[in-house]
């Protein structure tokens, strides 16, 4: 079996392609005619966008979502039978990081497919490089709670785990959500813990800054409908 999956990164929001993604990246795209996707939409303009030379409409698209049975997993493989590599493509960034293509290549790996990640943006390495916090000791625990309450007792315990195990924790919500988790960090973290917000990120609105939460108090951003990722270390 030569055929292989290929985890295709997007960009992060609006950027140039050509500023994120690898041409090699694009070559790849150019060998593949079958792809699974959380939305078929937003695949089919990335891959405009990218540049991809077959029709649009004689590729094939498998929808990978919170909707999908995992009963179909499997069927998506198919295509690597008849020797025809496939292509996942997350929303944005790269795919199978809290994204449900993780569990395609779960598959995959069981049944000997071979699996190649490509390079591109990844939110969670950007906004750790970029931080000034823990790079050797980190942790990403995804999305934050929603309802408040169970919002305010996980940022104790990330923080206090930070503290004990000096490790960076890094988490997401939803952009509209992004200034309820912001002001429930800084009524609830230790005036001197480190919180750096990374948003917009490979954006030319791309903001990033770290701060202490007493500093931070001075004067909050606006991040409504902004997709950030929030990174706290308590020394």
């Amino acid at each position: 079996m030569s055929a292989k999956i290929y985890l295709i990164p997007t960009t992060l929001g609006n950027s140039p392609v050509e500023n994120v993604i690898p041409q090699y990246v694009i070559d790849i795209i150019n060998q593949t005619n079958f792809y699974i996707v959380e939305n078929i939409k937003t695949a089919r303009r990335y891959l405009i966008k990218a540049g991809i030379q077959t029709k649009i409409d004689e590729l094939t698209f498998y929808e990978l979502n919170k909707h999908t049975s995992p009963e179909n997993y499997e069927t998506y493989l198919h295509p690597i039978k008849q020797n025809q590599n496939i292509g996942i493509i997350s929303e944005a960034g790269t795919p199978g990081v809290a994204d449900p293509g993780a569990d395609i290549v779960s598959i995959a790996h069981r049944k000997h497919i071979p699996v190649v990640p490509l390079v591109g943006p990844s939110s969670i390495l950007l906004s750790v490089m970029a931080s000034g916090l823990n790079g050797q000791n980190f942790a990403f625990v995804g999305y934050i709670p929603v309802k408040k309450h169970e919002r305010i007792n996980k940022i104790k315990m990330l923080e206090k785990r930070s503290k004990i195990d000096n490790q960076t924790q890094l988490f997401i919500e939803t952009p509209y959500r992004n200034q309820h988790i912001l002001n429930d960090l800084i009524s609830t973290c230790h005036p001197d813990t480190l919180l750096c917000i990374a948003a917009d990120i490979t954006l030319s609105t791309e903001f990033i800054h770290t701060k202490k939460i007493k500093d931070w108090k001075k004067d909050l951003p606006d991040l409504k409908k902004r997709p950030s990722i929030f990174l706290i270390h308590r020394m």
